[in-house]
């Protein structure tokens, strides 16, 4: 009888200059599995020397690290080569910090406030290619931003967009607002074009970035349902995306 083959483990390290929170957070995800710990490192050049010569899939960084800052991090961690993601697990949590380490290609942006098992599934979705955003960090995000709308998207367009923002797949949008699928994934195809990206991800960041306007609930309570999807529900508790209620 043939072995099943076993699950790629997802290899990380911990860029954090506490060390008591960094072995603390090192020894529970170490126990966790499909997780292997590849290095626990207090500054930016211990880190950099585990990415030169260990593969790592995803990096656990704060903005913070003692004299240095996490998006300086994230520039030199790519001009070594390194081509994972990056977590952003933090104590304090600033809109435009967030702003700017989403730019630059970070995958998520964490509250150290939030339960452990929330971060294993944070952790999950980001060394999957998706993008993890908290609730606490999507509303500092919406109130950075002026009031301006996103009516150069149609209403379709913009109820696609809160799906995908929410983590949700065409599926599931199509399910939501009454659509067929392949028609969803004809709107997905349209948002990509309209923000000059080709990923899922890319397009979560511009959205979250304010790129397509402000971030208020585009549709009344009941529009669409009440989807299963934790990650919808705080993206519409947070108000993720603005405009008026659209018309089709």
């Amino acid at each position: 009888m043939s072995e099943q083959p076993q699950e790629k483990q997802i290899r990380l390290v911990l860029l954090d200059d506490h060390a008591l929170f960094r072995a603390s957070l090192g020894r529970f995800l170490a126990l966790e599995p499909g997780f292997e710990v590849a290095g626990l490192c207090g500054n930016c050049a211990e880190a950099l020397g585990v990415l030169r010569h260990s593969p790592v899939d995803v990096v656990l960084l704060d903005f913070a690290l003692g004299t240095e800052r996490g998006e300086e991090f994230i520039s030199a961690a790519r001009r070594v080569g390194y081509q994972g993601r990056f977590l952003i697990v933090a104590g304090t949590v600033d809109p435009r910090d967030s702003a700017v380490v989403l730019r630059l290609g970070a995958s998520g942006v964490f509250s150290k406030a939030e339960a452990p098992d929330r971060l294993v599934q944070a952790i999950r979705l980001v060394a999957n290619g998706q993008v993890w955003v908290d609730e606490r960090v999507i509303q500092l995000l919406s109130n950075q931003y002026d009031q301006t709308s996103v009516s150069f998207l149609t209403g379709r367009e913009q109820r696609v967009l809160l799906g995908i923002v929410g983590g949700l797949t065409n599926k599931n949008i199509a399910e939501n607002i009454g659509l067929s699928e392949s028609s969803v994934k004809s709107i997905v195809q349209q948002l990509f074009y309209k923000a000059r990206v080709r990923r899922r991800s890319q397009l979560v960041r511009v959205a979250l970035e304010g790129s397509l306007g402000t971030v208020r609930q585009l549709t009344k309570p009941g529009r669409m349902g009440e989807p299963d999807s934790d990650s919808l529900r705080r993206t519409n508790a947070a108000n993720l995306l603005t405009g008026r209620q659209p018309n089709d």
